[in-house]
């Protein structure tokens, strides 16, 4: 194969990449809504369960999104009692998210996620981080030449 060759959808990794997320938000779904949860809310927490307490802006950074996109995510889910807020006394301009213990608690029912990937993908957990480790390459790769 050529450079020069077009290569047809299924044989396009951004394409397999792109329906393999959808098929796994859809995956998700319905045990994100038992929840109470949207995926990018449970993106948020995710980040708060790594490292409690970050910034608004630490956690965009760490989802690759924008402050004013990741804002109304944290007020949602401290209107759900799982977040506060509190603005930093130093600097006014950062505000600071920090689960609730209600928040924290629902770490602990989020496993499902990952139990109805292992099945649904048939792949075993060894599996799934040698591939997960090969994507973030891709990534990692594709973000340095930016």
């Amino acid at each position: 194969m050529k450079a020069t060759d077009t290569v047809p959808l299924d044989g396009q990794l951004c394409f397999t990449l792109y329906g393999t997320t959808l098929a796994i938000n859809r995956t998700y779904k319905p045990m994100l809504d038992e929840l109470g949860l949207t995926y990018p809310q449970y993106l948020v927490l995710s980040v708060l369960w790594e490292a409690d307490g970050q910034t608004i802006g630490g956690i965009a950074e760490r989802l690759d999104l924008e402050p004013s996109t990741v804002t109304p995510l944290v007020k949602r889910l401290e209107q759900a009692g799982l977040v506060t807020r509190e603005r930093n006394p130093a600097d006014e301009r950062q505000v600071r998210a920090r689960l609730t213990a209600a928040g924290a608690a629902l770490q602990a029912r989020t496993g499902c996620l990952t139990e109805a990937l292992l099945e649904r993908s048939g792949l075993t957990v060894a599996e799934i981080i040698d591939l997960n480790a090969k994507v973030q390459r891709v990534r990692d790769a594709l973000v340095e030449r930016l």
